[in-house]
C-alpha cells in the first residue's frame, strides 16, 4: 500500500523543497510578481506580462522507499488587466460631451426637441462610452500585452462601432449646433479648413485613407513598433478614429450633403467589408504567429488567438455595416413589396 509522505499540506520534491498542495496554491500569486516589468527599446517601463506557470512534479514515497511522480496540471495564464485614466483621453471625452450637451440644449430651447431628443443623447453617450472603454478599460491593457483578439476588439470599438453611433447621433442641425458659435464661425470662414475637409471627404479619398490605415497598422513591423512605443500607439489610435469618422460621415451623411446616393453608400459599405475580409483571411488562414509579442492567455493559444482576431473583425463589420445596409435598402424593399401587392 502506497502511503504519501505529507506534512501539513507539504509534499516532498526531488530537490528537497516543499511544495504546497495544488488545491491550496493553484492560483497563488508569486511574491515577486510586482518586479516583472518589461523595458521598451527607449528604456521606458511597460506593463507586467502575465505569469506563465509551468507544471510542477510531485513526488510520492511509499513505505518501502520507492517513489512515484505525479504531474500537477499547469496553472492558468492570466492576462494583465488594468484600468487607466490618461488625462488627454479623459479630457477630450469630457470636452466632446460638453460640446454635445450645449448643442443639444440649445436646440431644445429653440423648440426643436424633435431634432434633439433623448434617443440622440443616448446614442451619443453610448458611442462615447464605447470609445472610452476601448481606451481606458482592461481591453487596452490586455490587447497591448496578452491577446491579439482583444487588441482587434479595441480597434473596431474606437474606429468603427463607437464612431458610427456618434455620427448617427449628430444627424441634422445637431451637427452644427454641437460647436459653439465662437468656434463654428471662424472655422466655417477658413478657406483652407474647408478645402481640406472637402478633399478628405471625397468618397475615393476617404476609403483610400481608411483602407491604408487598416493595412498599415497590421503590418507586423509597424504593429510591434506601435506596441513598444507609447507615442506611436497613441498616434495609431488617433488614426483609427479619424479614418473611421471620415467613412462613417459618408455612410450616414449627417449633414445631408449627398456626397453619395443610396447605391453609393451601399457600395462603400461593401468595399469596406471586402477590405476587412482580406485582413480576416490573413489572420485566420495563416498557420504561424504573425505577431511574436503574443503568447496567449486564459487558455487561448497563440494561433487560436490570431484566428479569433480575424473573426472579431468579421463579426463586428457584419453587425455595423450589415445594419447600415439594411437601414438603407429597407425603404426600397418596402416600396417594391407595395408595388407588387
Amino acid at each position: 500500500m502506497v502511503r504519501a509522505a505529507l506534512s501539513r499540506n507539504a509534499l516532498n520534491t526531488p530537490e528537497g523543497g516543499r511544495v504546497r498542495s495544488p488545491l491550496v496554491t493553484q492560483a497563488r500569486k508569486p511574491a515577486n510578481a510586482g518586479s516583472h516589468a518589461l523595458k521598451t527599446p527607449e528604456g521606458g517601463p511597460r506593463s507586467r506580462p502575465p505569469c506563465h506557470a509551468s507544471a510542477q512534479t510531485t513526488e510520492l514515497t511509499d513505505g518501502a522507499g520507492s517513489t512515484a511522480r505525479r504531474q500537477n496540471p499547469p496553472m492558468l495564464v492570466v492576462a494583465h488587466a488594468a484600468w487607466s485614466a490618461p488625462p488627454a483621453i479623459v479630457g477630450a471625452s469630457a470636452l466632446a460631451a460638453a460640446f454635445f450637451a450645449q448643442g443639444w440644449l440649445r436646440l431644445r430651447r429653440r423648440g426643436r426637441r424633435d431634432l434633439a431628443d433623448w434617443k440622440r443623447a443616448a446614442l451619443f453617450a453610448a458611442g462615447l462610452a464605447i470609445v472610452l472603454a476601448g481606451l481606458v478599460s482592461p481591453v487596452h491593457s490586455i490587447g497591448e500585452d496578452d491577446l491579439l483578439s482583444v487588441h482587434m476588439l479595441q480597434h473596431v470599438l474606437i474606429g468603427d462601432l463607437g464612431i458610427a453611433l456618434v455620427v448617427v447621433a449628430l444627424r441634422g442641425p445637431l451637427l452644427v449646433f454641437m460647436l459653439p458659435p465662437q468656434i463654428l464661425g471662424p472655422v466655417a470662414r477658413e478657406t483652407h479648413v474647408r478645402a481640406v475637409l472637402s478633399f478628405v471627404l471625397r468618397p475615393t479619398t476617404a476609403f483610400a485613407l481608411w483602407a491604408a490605415n487598416l493595412a498599415l497598422w497590421h503590418v507586423p513591423r509597424f504593429y510591434l513598433d506601435a506596441i513598444r512605443r507609447p507615442w506611436l500607439h497613441d498616434l495609431e489610435h488617433v488614426c483609427w478614429m479619424l479614418a473611421g469618422t471620415l467613412v462613417w460621415i459618408l455612410l450616414v451623411d449627417p449633414g445631408s450633403h449627398r456626397r453619395l446616393g443610396t447605391g453609393g453608400r451601399v457600395a462603400l459599405a461593401v468595399a469596406m467589408f471586402a477590405a476587412g475580409q482580406v485582413l480576416t483571411d490573413v489572420l485566420v488562414f495563416t498557420f504561424h504567429p504573425l505577431y511574436p509579442l503574443y503568447h496567449g492567455a486564459y487558455g487561448v493559444s497563440t494561433l487560436s488567438d490570431q484566428k479569433l482576431a480575424g473573426l472579431v473583425m468579421m463579426v463586428e463589420q457584419l453587425l455595423t455595416l450589415g445594419t447600415l445596409v439594411f437601414v438603407l435598402i429597407r425603404p426600397k424593399l418596402r416600396h417594391a413589396r407595395l408595388a407588387t401587392a
